[in-house]
């Protein structure tokens, strides 16, 4: 597959799962990023997207998180992006700012919710000064606030090109600050931020289009949606596809599509492949190229989702996590011959269990 100047070698990428495990709480990344996402890339997947990694200290969903908005934090990255690259796949970055999501405890920590400011947290800001349930309230953020963020998406931007990075994923999914714009259920403003979809939208058109400007017509463009927020009045899969055309646009190349995270307490119909449908919508409906994710856990169930021409990438996350090499022995259960499994690795052939 190729997007704008770049090829990809497969059509299974990594998508990105946040690490939490910035040890200084710095935003740099440490030995950690660079075993577990070359090791990612070694397995053989066209795409290796690094983690939710923050444009502004205080859109970090936790304090462990990686960022971008420092030339610091660019320097540990470069052996990572270039790890990557030398295994034959293409080094991607998401950028984020988690708005009221942020400032909380990592997963496995004894303490959920919202970290306070005496342990390292901080206050958080989102379109509205509605929390998302057990986290703290944020604060509305002014019309500067909103301009500066485009401009933070901009900066960081620049520093993952400089950083080694071949392809950039805008976070506008569960329930981060760019999904927390596009729905009604958290976006209750009255200026040219709010209301309207196309107000709504505004901040995530105005990124896109400032990310595209800043690091020119080659690079890829990936934003990723929720394409529902599961809950009755919301964003739904019909504003997406929408939403997903105007980012084409102003830039965009092809839409990671995912669900919900913005509403506690939904019920979710969460099955194999339970999302792919609604990549399959934006897909067909805003005619955009689409990747799916979601309990998408073996080799054939990917390869059909390509096949029938549902989504143009599938991405995994879990399944990786389970086993690097998955692309490796999805080819080998698929009957197709590759030229890039590692020498190192070749006398213990991938095959079918």
């Amino acid at each position: 597959m190729t997007l704008r100047g770049t090829d990809f070698r497969n059509r299974l990428w990594v998508a990105p799962m946040c690490q939490y495990s910035v040890e200084a709480q710095d935003g740099v990344a440490t030995d950690w990023h660079l075993v577990h996402l070359g090791a990612l890339a070694r397995g053989g997947a066209g795409a290796v997207i690094a983690e939710a990694t923050a444009v502004v200290p205080e859109g970090r969903i936790s304090p462990q998180d990686l960022g971008l908005w420092d030339d610091a934090q660019v320097e540990a990255l470069r052996p990572v992006t270039a790890f990557v690259r030398s295994q034959g796949s293409v080094p991607g970055v998401q950028l984020a700012h988690a708005g009221r999501k942020a400032s909380t405890f990592r997963p496995w920590s004894d303490e959920q919710g919202s970290v306070p400011e005496a342990d390292g947290g901080w206050p958080t800001v989102a379109p509205s000064a509605v929390a998302f349930e057990g986290y703290a309230v944020p604060r509305e953020m002014s019309r500067d606030d909103v301009v500066g963020v485009v401009e933070a998406f901009r900066a960081a931007a620049r520093r993952s090109v400089e950083a080694g990075f071949g392809l950039i994923e805008l976070h506008a999914a569960h329930g981060y600050l760019l999904h927390q714009f596009l729905s009604p259920l958290s976006n209750e403003r009255t200026d040219e931020y709010g209301g309207s979809l196309e107000n709504r939208a505004r901040l995530l058109v105005d990124v896109v289009r400032a990310v595209r400007a800043e690091v020119g017509d080659e690079l890829p463009l990936l934003v990723r949606f929720s394409a529902t927020d599961w809950a009755e009045g919301g964003w739904d899969e019909h504003e997406t596809a929408t939403v997903a055309g105007w980012s084409r646009d102003a830039g965009a190349d092809l839409f990671d599509i995912s669900t919900g995270g913005l509403v506690a307490g939904v019920t979710i119909p969460v099955g194999l492949g339970y999302q792919v449908p609604f990549a399959q919508h934006v897909r067909e409906t805003a005619e955009v190229d689409t990747g799916a994710v979601g309990l998408i856990v073996s080799a054939r169930q990917a390869e059909e989702v390509v096949a029938e021409g549902r989504a143009d990438v599938v991405l995994m996350a879990r399944e990786f996590l389970r086993d690097p090499h998955f692309p490796l022995r999805a080819a080998a259960e698929l009957g197709v011959e590759l030229d890039y499994v590692p020498a190192q690795y070749q006398r213990a052939p991938f095959r079918t269990a």
